[in-house]
């Protein structure tokens, strides 16, 4: 028997009728022809809660007994099942207990408790946050609702791939992120028995690819760590109802390198005005860094989540304008008199750059003695432009040192 049917994922739709949003699936022409090929993206990321997480969350809940539903629910999350079941406890007035890994996103935490849960930092990634969910069920009586290995959870979150054949029917392609594997599987359930010539393809973050390596392997297997800006994959072992689901339903597991990752949160940030965390970018990433050999297909990405730190974003569009040759910082040496710094923001006007900050500092121990060491950050147009500055700087006799 299987561990979760296509009537299963239908059951789920129905509860999840007056709940979860039915996201819109968004045709991008600029990812389109960034790929060769028809990129819709699924905006799980204008999902309530900012995840699909509430789909497997709620159905979850929604199934348990009275009795079960009276000792309230525990869930350890990096952040979005954390929101997820935070809000589906609340929607059927039951308590509900959070184990977050202690380097949990501030966003998610507050969040997690802005949804009615009680929230408890334990452990460095999910896997150790599992195991105080554990220790805590047994002494509460707390119902455990996993993140992703149940099929309850896997159901709810297969309701995605429903929408997308409602809106796409001849949809070829439909890509997912993985973390444990409670969206891909429930995803490639709902696709596969409707349609078995899909293509369904899961991607992983390089730097917790736990899915990939069990697949290489053709068992379970457990990553000694992880280490991705894509918290909400960082996960070191897979399910194993998921794993069975995506050998015996998923065509590729593929994964993405860190800078990929960024990059295509920078992009959807700019192109598609999208905020999109670092596990929903992923499978935009592997198509636009031919992760996947496809061309002129019709291809359904997941962007699974939008919760991610603003910090984090800060960073991203930091590096992200420096790699595009849009923003240079340098130093250099001036003599310590009057009319220096005037005579180099004057050679630095005529390349038509802009002057974001300025730090002019005589007393830097490694300063020369009648000199003032000058710091400067600006605001380019791209690496051609900054190879322009440089070569003005160079013929007015400037010795400058790029810091990035």
């Amino acid at each position: 028997m299987a561990v979760v049917s296509l009537d299963d994922i239908k059951k789920a739709r129905k509860k999840l009728k007056d709940v979860a949003l039915k996201t819109k699936l968004d045709h991008s022409r600029t990812f389109s022809k960034m790929s060769g090929n028809q990129i819709y993206l699924k905006l799980e990321n204008l999902q309530r809660t900012g995840s699909f997480k509430i789909r497997g969350a709620y159905n979850k809940i929604s199934n348990l007994t009275e009795a079960e539903k009276k000792n309230g629910v525990v869930a350890a999350s990096a952040g979005n099942h954390a929101q997820g079941v935070a809000l589906a406890a609340s929607k059927m007035g039951i308590k509900s207990t959070i184990v977050m890994p202690i380097g949990a996103p501030i966003a998610k935490i507050n969040a997690t408790q802005g949804y009615g849960a009680d929230v408890i930092l334990s452990g460095e990634s999910y896997d150790e946050a599992h195991a105080e969910e554990e220790r805590f069920a047994k002494e509460t009586g707390a119902t455990i609702i996993p993140a992703f290995n149940d099929p309850d959870v896997i159901a709810g979150q297969g309701t995605i791939g429903l929408e997308i054949l409602e809106e796409v029917p001849d949809i070829d392609v439909v890509i997912t992120p993985i973390g444990g594997g409670g969206l891909l599987s429930g995803v490639a359930v709902a696709l596969k028995e409707s349609n078995p010539d899909i293509e369904v393809i899961g991607v992983e973050s390089a730097n917790a690819a736990c899915m990939a390596e069990s697949m290489k392997q053709g068992c379970l297997a457990h990553l000694n760590g992880v280490d991705t800006i894509a918290d909400g994959i960082a996960v070191k072992t897979p399910g194993d109802l998921t794993y069975k689901i995506i050998s015996e339903y998923v065509d590729h597991v593929v994964t993405v390198e860190e800078e990929e990752i960024a990059h295509a949160i920078l992009l959807l940030m700019e192109r598609a005005k999208l905020i999109v965390e670092g596990a929903g970018a992923t499978t935009l990433a592997a198509v636009l860094n031919n992760k996947i050999n496809i061309q002129g297909k019709k291809v359904a990405i997941v962007l699974s989540g939008g919760n991610i730190d603003l910090d984090m974003v800060a960073t991203i569009i930091e590096r992200g304008l420096i790699k595009a040759g849009r923003k240079i910082t340098f130093e250099t040496y001036l003599s310590d008199k009057p009319g220096s710094l005037r005579d180099l923001l004057s050679t630095i006007t005529e390349t038509k750059a802009n002057v974001v900050s300025i730090n002019h500092d005589r007393l830097a121990p490694d300063t020369p003695l009648k000199s003032a060491k000058v710091q400067l950050t600006l605001e380019t147009k791209n690496e051609e432009h900054i190879q322009k500055i440089q070569q003005v700087l160079k013929e007015n006799n400037y010795q400058i040192k790029n810091l990035h």
